[in-house]
């Protein structure tokens, strides 16, 4: 009666639990998405014409957000003692690699005239209301930016026609 299901030793269990692991519409993500919609911020999601794929992308004002997980990203990480236990050497080089690309990413984005933001999950279970305001405080510094560079272009224009 019994079902012929060898147990997983504890390798194999972790490698499956580690592939379940989901990198697109994780609860922190819906949870900052909702909040945003419910304010009439309208987004792309997951924005594969961007470096990264920003989590949201709120293309209209060119703000990038990230929702990354405090483990992956390396909350903390030069002050962490909660390193992983087996494996160590590869999740340190892992984790440490997470962290540089992150910062090149951001570096590239901030290049091409766009503001990146990054939350941690945590910060967006606990805070959701603050992260939602410095999200709506971008698109606001954003706009007035835009407007900015169209007066000194009018400016320009004009001062050159006398």
């Amino acid at each position: 009666m019994s079902k012929n299901i060898s147990p997983l030793n504890p390798t194999e269990l972790r490698s499956e639990n580690m592939r379940c692991v989901k990198n697109k519409d994780t609860k922190m993500e819906v949870m900052l998405r909702k909040a945003l919609w419910h304010e009439g911020i309208r987004y792309r999601k997951n924005y594969t014409l961007l470096p990264g794929a920003p989590d949201i992308a709120i293309t209209k004002h060119k703000v990038a957000i990230f929702c990354d997980g405090e483990f992956w990203h390396g909350k903390a990480w030069i002050e962490t003692t909660s390193r992983p236990k087996s494996n160590q050497e590869f999740w340190v080089a892992k984790i440490e690699r997470n962290i540089q690309r992150d910062n090149e990413v951001d570096q590239v984005l901030r290049n091409m005239g766009w503001i990146v933001m990054r939350f941690w999950g945590n910060e967006i279970k606990k805070e959701l209301q603050i992260c939602v305001d410095s999200i709506k405080e971008a698109i606001f510094q954003a706009h007035i930016d835009t407007y900015r560079l169209i007066d000194d272009e009018d400016t320009a224009s004009y001062n050159t026609s006398l």
